[in-house]
C-alpha cells in the first residue's frame, strides 16, 4: 500500500510537469520564434525487499527533460521596417554578456544609440560579430533578402545569420534566446524577409487537449492515492481493534 502512495505521487509530480510545460506552449503561442516544447519522461526502477512484486522491483516514473519542436512557424507579415523574418533554416545572433546567443524571433527595434536591439535591449550582430548601428535620423531603412540593411546612404552591415548541425540540443536562457557550444555555421545565402516575423509553431488545439489529458491522468492518481490512504488507514485501524 505504500508503495502505491509512492507510485502515485511520483506520477502526479510528473504530470504536473507537464501541465507547466503544456502551459507554457500556450502562453506562448504568439510569441514570435517560439518553440513548442515537451516533457520526455523515464522509468525509475527501484529494488523492494519482502514483497512479491515485478521480481522484487517498483517502477517509478520521472521527467528526465524537455524536447523541442525546431520546426519553422508560419511568417506573418507586420510591415514594420525593423521586423525581420527567416524563412528556412537560420538564427540571428545576439551579443551577450559572456557569449554570443541565438534568436528566431526578429522583432528588432533601435536603443538610444541607433544599435539594433532585440526587444529586451540585447544587440543584434552582424555577420563579424559586430554591433550594427543605424542612422537615428529618420532614414529609410531596408533589409534585402540576403539580410543587408542599407538606408538613403548606402549599406550599413548585413545581419549575422548562423546555423547549427543539432538545433535541437541548444540550451533556452530566456524567452527566445538560445545557447550551445557547438560552433556555429554561417549561413552564406539566408532568405530574409523584411517587415514580418515567424511566429510561435505551438497548436493551440494539440496543446488544450494535452492539458485535459494530464488533468484527467492527474485526477486518477489521486484516487490511486486516496485508495491507498484508505486501505492503510482501515488496517491500522484493524490492528488497533485487534490489540
Amino acid at each position: 500500500m505504500e508503495n502505491a502512495l509512492l507510485v502515485g505521487l511520483s506520477r502526479q509530480i510528473a504530470l504536473g510537469r507537464q501541465m507547466d510545460v503544456a502551459a507554457n506552449n500556450l502562453a506562448n503561442m504568439n510569441t514570435p520564434g517560439f518553440k513548442a516544447e515537451a516533457l520526455l519522461f523515464e522509468e525509475y526502477v527501484s529494488k523492494i525487499d519482502g514483497e512479491k512484486l515485478d521480481n522484487g522491483r517498483l517502477s517509478f516514473v520521472l521527467d528526465s527533460g524537455v524536447s523541442r519542436d525546431v520546426t519553422n512557424g508560419a511568417i506573418s507579415a507586420t510591415n514594420a521596417p525593423l521586423d525581420v523574418a527567416i524563412v528556412g533554416d537560420g538564427f540571428f545572433v545576439v551579443g551577450g554578456a559572456d557569449a554570443d546567443r541565438y534568436t528566431r524571433n526578429g522583432h528588432f527595434g533601435l536603443d538610444d544609440l541607433g544599435r539594433l536591439v532585440t526587444r529586451d535591449g540585447d544587440p543584434v550582430l552582424d555577420q563579424d560579430g559586430a554591433e550594427i548601428i543605424l542612422d537615428l535620423e529618420g532614414e529609410e531603412i531596408s533589409i534585402s533578402e540576403d539580410g543587408v540593411i542599407s538606408t538613403s546612404l548606402g549599406e550599413v552591415a548585413r545581419l549575422g545569420v548562423v546555423e547549427f548541425e543539432k538545433p535541437e540540443d541548444m540550451r533556452k536562457v530566456g524567452g527566445t534566446l538560445y545557447e550551445t557550444e557547438e560552433d556555429p555555421i554561417e549561413v552564406d545565402a539566408p532568405r530574409i524577409e523584411q517587415g514580418a516575423l515567424e511566429m510561435s509553431n505551438v497548436a493551440p488545439i494539440l496543446e488544450m487537449t494535452r492539458m485535459i489529458e494530464v488533468s484527467r491522468s492527474y485526477q486518477s492518481a489521486g484516487k490511486l492515492i486516496e485508495t491507498a490512504g484508505d486501505l492503510t488507514r482501515k488496517a491500522i485501524e484493524k490492528l488497533g481493534r485487534q490489540k
